[in-house]
């Protein structure tokens, strides 16, 4: 055992913030705003390391880079990890397609992992798409892949929608 003491240190603007923009913008609007960073991103993107690195209507692409800060005792990336960053996307992927005043929270969640994550993986790419946003429920699919498209999991969500 070492010594050897590592820290992390985060810090984030208040998310009751966010509020006059959801009222104001439509999804695809603030997400390409958290995009092109005119709005902060949410604290729980500054914990977990995560950002948007492409956006579309019913389409996103976030991107994260694994550290030992996600580690757990069995030597890999604990599966919450890589399962928030899906939530994240298929989430986001629904709201795109939202329009102003409108919002959406997590329903179920379902993840598959094909292989397991760690400091070596590199940096990952989750993508997710829309099957179906109707007037209470949007349901998307993610898949996490490597630097050279390898496949590391896939995600599915439904999404309850608020008018």
């Amino acid at each position: 055992m070492t010594d050897e003491v590592r820290s992390r240190t985060i810090s984030w603007s208040d998310p009751a913030e966010f509020a006059p923009h959801w009222e104001t913008m439509s999804g695809l609007q603030f997400l390409r705003a958290l995009k092109d960073g005119s709005i902060e991103e949410p604290p729980i993107a500054m914990l977990i390391g995560f950002r948007i690195i492409e956006v579309e209507e019913g389409r996103v692409a976030f991107e994260f880079t694994p550290s030992e800060c996600h580690y757990n005792f069995s030597g890999n990336i604990q599966g919450g990890i890589p399962s928030s960053v899906i939530d994240a996307a298929t989430g986001s992927a629904v709201y795109s397609l939202l329009p102003a005043g409108v919002k959406y929270t997590s329903l179920d969640l379902k993840v598959n992992y094909v292989r397991p994550i760690t400091l070596e993986s590199g940096r990952l790419r989750c993508e997710a798409w829309t099957v179906h946003v109707g007037a209470r429920t949007g349901i998307a699919e993610a898949k996490l892949t490597g630097p050279q498209g390898r496949l590391y999991a896939l995600g599915t969500s439904t999404c309850m929608i608020f008018r």
